[in-house]
């Protein structure tokens, strides 16, 4: 086998060579239904189709809602606030297969994850990456607890892993490619079971619940979550230093964990609107978000904001071969996006 991940120091970062992208027939797909009750949102109605009024509905990346909406309420606030005539809905979908048919049926205009985008660039509009804390990436993790003998991916055989959504790029897709290029027989994870390990998927924050709670041997989740979870004397990689946007999060949990296995660094999510969308507002909401900083965005803070929660402070240029790494993983574990 040959991996394109090559770990580059004793914490376990890899780094990815630039190998061409091979196509293949997937031996399964991801099918989300188009009815209108897919989306699952908490809020208990949707915006709609936007028109004369104007309404625009913003999906989340899907997550736990509770914790999802705060995060984003001074990104929400600012384009209320800048853009005259806005009203804007924002829901939080049950699960990322829930976002393309939405997307596709008028119910929401803009969403911001990478496989949304992936699996339909032709009916949608990429405004640009996502920049928080001066950088446009974050990481994927795996977290055991500190008193653990795990030490490395190969360690997890027989093991129950904790997973995150199974189309979450950090928190599946990116971890169990990590697993199969260190050897493990992942078998149909994420949408089947794996062979050499247990698997359970849910969410970021439930994933690190489950070891906390000794109901899983490790987890899998992205660095805006799980950097809470180290220790604020943890030495980190070099390359998660320089380019992670979350390290101010060490430390802010009670609950200690350990890190064993890093990513190279991922782009952080896309923000798009659907392709159909004839509005000036749709403009008008790009534009704001392609000149937002954070001077501005620090207006519309909340008293009791935490910064290091900020997901947004501005939008970087980028295209669709920014995003070629998870791609790849989609292709090599045969996961087609229907």
């Amino acid at each position: 086998m040959t991996s394109d991940e090559t770990v580059t120091d004793a914490a376990g970062v890899s780094g990815p060579n630039n190998g061409r992208i091979a196509g293949r027939v997937s031996r399964r797909q991801f099918i989300a239904g188009s009815s209108a009750g897919a989306l699952g949102l908490t809020a208990g109605c949707l915006g709609g189709a936007s028109g004369g009024g104007e309404t625009v509905t913003m999906l989340l990346t899907p997550d736990t809602p509770s914790d999802v909406r705060p995060q984003y309420k001074p990104v929400t606030e600012m384009l209320k606030g800048e853009i005259d005539g806005l009203d804007l809905e924002v829901e939080v979908p049950q699960d990322y297969s829930a976002v393309r048919p939405a997307l596709k049926s008028g119910q929401a205009d803009i969403g911001m994850d990478d496989v949304t985008l992936i699996s339909a660039p032709d009916i949608l509009d990429l405004f640009g990456t996502a920049v928080s804390g001066g950088a446009a990436f974050y990481f994927s993790m795996m977290l055991t607890k500190p008193d653990s003998s795990i030490d490395e991916r190969t360690d997890l055989e027989g093991e129950m892993v904790a997973f995150a959504d199974r189309l979450s790029t950090s928190g599946s897709i990116f971890a169990v490619y990590a697993l199969k290029e260190a050897g493990l027989d992942v078998g149909d994870a994420p949408d089947g079971d794996p062979v050499d390990f247990e698997g359970t998927w849910s969410n970021h924050e439930d994933a690190v619940q489950r070891v906390i709670n000794d109901d899983a041997s490790a987890c899998c989740t992205w660095s805006g979550n799980g950097m809470a979870y180290l220790a604020e004397g943890q030495e980190l990689p070099e390359e998660v230093k320089q380019e992670d946007s979350f390290i101010g999060n060490r430390g802010q949990k009670d609950a200690t964990l350990r890190p064993f296995w890093w990513s190279f660094p991922i782009p952080k999510q896309p923000i798009y609107a659907r392709g159909d969308w004839e509005s000036d507002m749709k403009g008008k909401i790009e534009q704001t978000l392609l000149n937002s900083d954070e001077e501005l965005i620090r207006e519309y803070m909340p008293d009791d904001y935490n910064e290091n929660d900020l997901p947004f402070t501005t939008l970087s240029d980028t295209t669709m071969d920014n995003y070629q790494p998870v791609i790849k993983r989609l292709n090599d574990l045969g996961i087609e996006l229907g």
